[in-house]
């Protein structure tokens, strides 16, 4: 039986502040859940389950409760079954067959931030780096989003454009007034560049592009949600 204790720290997690102090973050759902069994098993804290989530009584810590206690530490309308307290300093274990750096200049929204990760693990994306400005990976609606891919790719928070200055080979970034992406020859291991959603990329990190591409509008739509634009540009270069 969870304690009020355990109730109040667990949705404590819910806020980055106490995610940051703990050095935990929480996964909801058996997808989620699974995918961090299978990929970071070593660094889960504990797995909270109704009796009907199938796992091994041995395989991780664990703690059988009812779904009504799972109602009280979950953020979602729907609890599913289970959630797990991870280590922030987990470390994925990535394919060799993976490729790419994926550069995202302050993404705000915590849903495109998760689409965007899966869209990248979707086509074998390697790192992920982020601007310090970037929601939180471990925003509950990111790692919703995600649907497990967080687990997949190597993610990393830094000054992007000490990172961009000091990168070998070509930086292709989504701007405006670029050279239409269907004439862009991009390398087998890129670095693209994604923008903010109302600002797009910023002047400082735009002055360092060494190949500035535009997805062409045919149509009126003033704009391009930030996960379509990335999953847009990364078909293309995997068509290459």
């Amino acid at each position: 039986m969870l304690s009020i204790n355990n109730i109040k720290f667990i949705k404590s997690l819910q806020q980055k502040k106490f995610r940051i102090e703990s050095g935990l973050f929480v996964v909801e759902g058996e997808k989620i859940v699974d995918e961090a069994l299978n990929f970071v098993p070593e660094f889960i804290e504990c797995v909270y389950h109704t009796s009907d989530y199938n796992i091994a009584p041995n395989e991780r810590p664990q703690e059988i409760i009812t779904n009504k206690e799972l109602s009280r530490i979950s953020s979602l309308k729907n609890p599913n079954k289970c959630l797990a307290l991870i280590q922030t300093g987990f470390r994925p274990k990535v394919s060799d067959k993976n490729i790419g750096t994926l550069i995202l200049d302050g993404i705000q929204d915590p849903g495109n931030l998760g689409t965007i990760i899966r869209t990248a693990d979707w086509f074998g994306i390697k790192k992920i780096v982020c601007s310090e400005d970037t929601v939180d990976i471990f925003n509950p609606k990111v790692l919703q989003s995600t649907m497990g891919s967080i687990f997949h790719i190597q993610i990393s928070y830094t000054n992007i454009l000490d990172y961009l200055s000091k990168a070998n080979g070509n930086i292709y970034g989504a701007v405006l007034d670029g050279n239409s992406f269907n004439h862009v020859a991009f390398e087998n291991d890129p670095i693209i560049v994604i923008g903010n959603e109302s600002k797009g990329i910023s002047s400082e990190v735009k002055a360092l592009l060494t190949h500035p591409i535009t997805i062409e509008k045919i149509g009126q739509a003033e704009s391009l949600n930030a996960g379509i634009a990335t999953g847009i540009i990364l078909s293309k270069w995997r068509m290459m």
